[in-house]
């Protein structure tokens, strides 16, 4: 995997935004990125559950589907699905290879000026390891923000903004219309933008950059008539009707009630898409029309049946234990955590926490606090995740009235959570998650879900 580690190596060079070294790589590789339509999707959360339930509804309609997502959980190849499965670690070495050696061409010719990151490499081995596998259309999730994002070299068919929320001020700005300003640039002329923000600033944003540039807007939060319940399992019970199509009764895949907002805006995103009928479908005497809508039955096949790991995943361990693993690692994706806790009645419960050094720990924990029974601070495995002693002392500064601990691991931080209860949390990092689902594989018996 000798290319792959030098990709990997390349996460020291950290976040660099900016699309000219993206397009001199692509062209480089013979533009891998227009090998078949692609739909974008950025956000401030729900960006990945929105691609998980797209691509699924693709793949349900005969299409040979592409997905890539960011970060991973436990293997770098988790970003590179196609179909239901992530592609063999030898074709994505193979692509990344190819990659590499494209990479030192652009470099030696000045078309590259310096070393790419490692996000701007696994984009374009996404590219090239999509192209190789024969995909038919891809659903690509932004990395961060998106009109400098590496991801935004593509020519797509339907794009998505999700939510606006405050993360990555450093990058992105230190306000709600310059954060909306920076993802709006995923839209383009003549394309449907499907977005379910509805909050008046970064709308607005959105609005004015879809009349500039000529995009048809499509307001998924406004345009679509929804009722939905909880049970007492967690599970989401939708009703959707839409200006095109009704949708359920239905159970949704992802838990908790923000999916039912993801799960408009998917739906909405699909039915704007117009995409040529899939290899080998059956198109009658009359040649085929040139786009066709995704089908109902394959829109309601994506809510039902989307797998988005990680995510408000709940997995029973041996012993008669249970863990809630929740990627949340801002305070908009803790509040919705907290929320679904209290809707689904699991609180209050011990949450294992832990946090990378640039996130706003001490708002996530407010948001946390009235859910949990208590605390057990930990941390993820990396040289970004910020000290489990120095949450305890942010969480002192806070006045949080919740009992705290700390533990070193995160599999010592799981053992001590479970002795106060059967069933805990672990949320605060996607890198954290990670972790604990790679402890999770390895202990006897392994998980259920």
């Amino acid at each position: 995997m000798a290319a792959l580690d030098e990709i990997l190596a390349r996460e020291f060079f950290g976040v660099k935004l900016g699309l000219e070294p993206m397009r001199a790589l692509c062209a480089s590789l013979g533009h891998p990125e227009r090998a078949c339509p692609t739909v974008i999707v950025a956000g401030t959360n729900g960006k990945g559950s929105v691609s998980a339930i797209t691509a699924r509804a693709l793949t349900a309609a005969g299409y040979r589907c592409a997905r890539y997502t960011s970060p991973h959980l436990v293997a770098l190849t988790e970003r590179f699905v196609v179909g239901e499965a992530p592609l063999p670690a030898a074709a994505v070495e193979e692509a990344a290879a190819v990659v590499l050696e494209a990479e030192a061409r652009g470099r030696a010719a000045g078309a590259i000026p310096g070393p790419m990151t490692f996000f701007e490499l696994t984009t374009a081995t996404a590219f090239e390891a999509f192209r190789r596998a024969g995909a038919e259309v891809a659903v690509v999730e932004v990395g961060l923000g998106g009109r400098l994002d590496a991801t935004n070299v593509v020519s797509p068919v339907a794009a998505a903004i999700t939510t606006i929320d405050f993360d990555h001020q450093e990058h992105l700005g230190d306000t709600l219309a310059k954060i909306a300003a920076e993802k709006a640039g995923v839209a383009r002329p003549g394309v449907p933008l499907v977005t379910g923000v509805s909050a008046p600033e970064p709308l607005a944003v959105i609005r004015e950059t879809a009349r500039s540039i000529g995009a048809r807007l499509v307001e998924a939060a406004a345009g679509s008539d929804v009722s939905w319940t909880l049970d007492a399992g967690g599970r989401t019970h939708l009703r959707l009707r839409t200006p095109a199509a009704e949708y359920g009764p239905l159970v949704l895949a992802l838990r908790g009630a923000h999916q039912v907002d993801n799960a408009v805006v998917a739906v909405r995103l699909l039915e704007e898409e117009r995409l040529p009928p899939p290899r080998g479908a059956e198109t009658g005497r009359e040649a085929p029309a040139p786009t066709v809508r995704v089908p109902r039955g394959a829109i309601e096949d994506g809510l039902r049946h989307a797998s988005w790991p990680g995510r408000l995943d709940l997995r029973a361990v041996a012993g008669g234990r249970s863990v809630l693993l929740d990627a949340a690692h801002n305070p908009s994706g803790a509040a919705s955590l907290a929320s679904y806790l209290r809707l689904s009645g699991l609180a209050p419960l011990p949450v294992v926490f832990g946090v990378m050094r640039d996130k706003a720990g001490a708002a996530m924990l407010a948001a946390l606090a009235p859910v949990a029974s208590r605390f057990v601070f930990t941390q993820a495995a990396t040289a970004r995740a910020r000290p489990a002693a120095e949450l305890l002392a942010v969480a002192a500064a806070a006045g949080l009235d919740v009992p705290c601990e700390v533990c070193p691991t995160p599999t010592e931080a799981l053992e001590v959570a479970w002795r106060h209860a059967p069933r805990i949390c672990v949320c605060g990092s996607i890198f954290l998650v990670g972790d604990v689902l790679a402890s999770l594989a390895e202990a006897p018996g392994g998980p259920a879900r």
